[in-house]
């Protein structure tokens, strides 16, 4: 059995990837930790029974007490670089679905997991299908020179542009060093109007609104053509296969990964 620790396991995410843990048949849930409902059982809020897991606010101590193989972190922006440094230090192999990681964290992160030699995972999105998303616009990247990315998330997530955006942006990147070819000088009557321009000039534009869940759309134009895609996350049980996916992985390996894309 692969035993899983879970930190954030009371937010929306959490409890989805607890429930999720509980009932697949190689892993055991040992360890959960948030900043509420501390001393609660981890399975109420999520399963409505109790798991025999109490929550918990520092992940050191639960770490050494619970000894997990693996933690699934869905916490906070402002938190996750020091947590995943806390799990790689301690020999604890993690699956980060958290976003806000920089570009330099990111590639610390990668150094310190090798140096340990512990796996640590990093996936801005665990949606099989937003990820075939990611690697369809790679793909369509070496037909197009111009690209936009539009992300549509709830109104309460807290770094813009989302994690997703970052990392699509950065697979098309890889085919087309300037997707503005074309474009006449720009100015912007208010600031912002184009968005943010990230890697090879791709504009990522950010939507906070009520009712949504995470979507993504990509827009490719070229003379006489639109060409679009767009994935849509209705329910956040869209995830759970592939961070069921990500434990399975990082568990039989002692690399550091950044992408579900290189796993699937």
């Amino acid at each position: 059995m692969i035993k899983i620790g879970v930190a954030g396991a009371l937010g929306k995410m959490g409890k989805e990837v607890v429930r999720a843990v509980y009932n697949a048949d190689d892993m055991e849930l040992v360890m959960a930790v948030d900043i509420s409902g501390v001393g609660t059982d981890a399975g109420l809020a999520s399963l409505s029974k109790n798991t025999g897991v109490l929550i918990e606010s520092d992940i050191e101590t639960a770490i050494s007490s619970k000894k997990p193989d693996i933690i699934v972190d869905f916490t906070q922006p402002k938190d996750i670089y020091s947590h995943v440094c806390t799990y790689i230090k301690n020999g604890v192999k993690s699956v980060i679905g958290t976003t806000g990681l920089k570009d330099e964290e990111i590639e610390n992160i990668k150094k310190l997991s090798k140096e340990n030699n512990t796996a640590c995972l990093i996936a801005p999105n665990f949606s099989t299908g937003a990820v075939l998303l990611m690697m369809f616009a790679k793909q369509a990247s070496k037909y197009f020179k111009n690209a936009e990315i539009i992300e549509l998330h709830h109104n309460q997530k807290k770094d813009a542009p989302s994690g997703t955006a970052i990392k699509t942006a950065q697979m098309m990147a890889e085919e087309n060093p300037d997707f503005m070819y074309g474009n006449c000088p720009e100015t912007e009557l208010i600031q912002g109007a184009r968005g943010a321009k990230s890697y090879s000039n791709i504009h990522i534009h950010s939507v906070r609104m009520p009712g949504y869940i995470a979507s993504q759309e990509v827009i490719f134009g070229a003379s006489g053509q639109i060409f679009k895609m767009a994935h849509h996350s209705m329910d956040r049980t869209c995830y759970m296969d592939g961070v069921l996916l990500a434990i399975r992985y990082v568990f039989d390996n002692n690399e550091f990964i950044y992408g579900l894309d290189n796993i699937m």
